[in-house]
């Protein structure tokens, strides 16, 4: 029994026994005889048809509603009797085009004089008051990028980015932050080849970008100003530096920009300046071997002396890190008071008060042709415009009143 097969019956044996082409003689027994439909004709009326009396015309208007005075109809007395629903008049429930609209559309457009006077206000905000022309100049700077229709001289130097970006963005920082006061501006040239010498500090070169600003913002001149190797090294900074007017720091490119009457800026301290100890601050370093004097005695133009207070305090460096600094090729690591220690945020200058004082400028032209491969001369120029710088430096820590006051 246990290999018994369980057959299910209709599913499987010889044909007409359960196969589903015919039923088997034992189904057909089982069913019994076959008796024939009765169809009924289609017009015989129902039970309640025959037994409902008929009503007259009388009858009929009587039970007829009237629909103006509220009364039922005879579909709702029906409906009523019988315990259905009542009748939902549709066309009053279906909302109309208009309903539709406000549903789909709940707040009305903004008018057109609403959109003009928030896009004046956005303006004003941006460009101030005089907004019109300065949109107006703004959209002109555009379609000059656009089309290509803007000047960049030989070193890369684009006046318009400098002061529309450059010089806005750093404007800010010098007014604000460092406060920064500038004298002695008349000594500044106004037009023609001119010298800026100043001294170095501030563990980062920021001297140099506020005294760019300030001579920009004093005389309306751009300060073309000499860059270390370093500088244009770095993929960004040195594109960025470019832009700004700065070049290599070589006698060739300064002798060439003096000639076409640019007001050159000058750093002879270079790493040295910005890398000393704060211990050591607003004492000046070796300017060099003097290739400054000779560029600006070859050219004949004049050399102003510049002396900036303020510039030590913003990032005081009280250590170093040699053997790092020879690892990423760098001329030193600072380690200030916050830097590295409080992170990113010891990166954040300090707001020290900033004093700038241009001093009188140092005549070159008075010298003969010859004069610049004259060592002695060029050691004794260079010694005068150091000296000059020096005493300018502790005459004006003595009016500071305090560092950051």
């Amino acid at each position: 029994m246990g290999d018994a097969e369980i057959i299910p019956i209709g599913t499987r044996g010889r044909q007409g026994r359960g196969s589903g082409q015919r039923p088997s003689s034992a189904a057909r027994n089982l069913a019994g005889p076959s008796r024939p439909r009765r169809e009924e004709p289609a017009d015989a009326p129902t039970e309640a048809e025959d037994t409902a009396p008929e009503q007259s015309a009388d009858e009929v208007a009587e039970q007829v509603a009237d629909p103006a005075a509220g009364q039922p109809t005879v579909a709702e007395r029906a409906a009523a009797s019988r315990g259905d629903s009542p009748v939902v008049d549709l066309a009053g429930a279906l909302p109309t085009s208009d309903t539709r609209v406000r549903e789909r559309h709940p707040l009305r457009g903004i008018p057109v004089g609403d959109w003009l006077s928030a896009f004046q206000r956005a303006a004003k905000e941006v460009f101030g008051e005089q907004w019109e022309p300065r949109l107006a100049e703004f959209l002109a700077f555009l379609r000059r990028r656009v089309t290509g229709e803007y000047v960049v001289d030989d070193f890369g130097f684009d006046a318009e980015v400098t002061e529309r970006f450059f010089i806005a963005a750093l404007r800010p920082i010098a007014e604000k932050w460092f406060r920064v006061e500038v004298r002695g501006v008349e000594n500044i040239p106004t037009e023609g080849g001119a010298l800026v010498v100043s001294n170095h500090s501030g563990t980062v070169p920021v001297d140099g970008l506020m005294t760019m600003v300030s001579v920009h913002d004093a005389t309306g001149r751009h300060l073309r100003a000499l860059g270390a190797d370093l500088v244009f090294q770095m993929p960004f900074v040195s594109t960025m530096a470019r832009k700004g007017g700065a070049t290599l720091a070589c006698n060739e490119d300064a002798e060439r920009m003096l000639r076409q009457g640019e007001l050159v800026g000058v750093w002879p301290e270079g790493f040295k300046g910005i890398g000393k100890p704060y211990s050591e601050r607003y004492k000046l370093q070796r300017f060099g071997r003097g290739g400054f004097v000779s560029a600006a005695l070859r050219t004949g133009v004049p050399i102003v002396p510049l002396s900036v207070v303020g510039a030590e305090e913003i990032y005081p460096l009280v250590g170093n890190i040699p053997a790092l600094a020879r690892l990423l090729g760098v001329p030193y690591i600072p380690i200030t008071p916050l830097f590295p220690l409080l992170g990113p945020l010891g990166l954040v200058p300090l707001p020290s008060k900033w004093l700038m004082e241009f001093g009188e400028p140092v005549r070159t032209d008075e010298y003969d042709d010859g004069a610049a491969d004259d060592p002695m001369l060029v050691f004794d120029v260079t010694d005068q415009v150091r000296e000059s710088i020096q005493q300018t430096l502790y005459s004006l820590l003595m009016q500071r009143r305090s560092v950051f006051g």
